[in-house]
């Protein structure tokens, strides 16, 4: 869905900001549910899917870049 808005003319950047979790979101998550294990659990879970998704897309918008267009 993300690259799919790349190239419609998205920018990068603001499909990167999108996807990650702001720092300070990622304390106040930390802050407010230190106490609880199993959210603390599955907040953790879903920052590690967002990082996987933004490498995916990292990894895809950089190859589109260097891909030779054959016409």
């Amino acid at each position: 869905m993300f690259y799919g808005l790349f190239l419609r003319g998205h920018s990068a950047d603001a499909i990167r900001r999108d996807i990650d979790i702001p720092k300070e979101t990622l304390r106040k998550w930390k802050t407010h549910y230190r106490r609880d294990a199993a959210l603390r659990e599955s907040l953790q879970r879903v920052y590690q899917y967002r990082k996987q998704v933004l490498a995916i897309f990292d990894e895809l918008v950089t190859n589109e870049r260097h891909r030779v267009r054959v016409q």
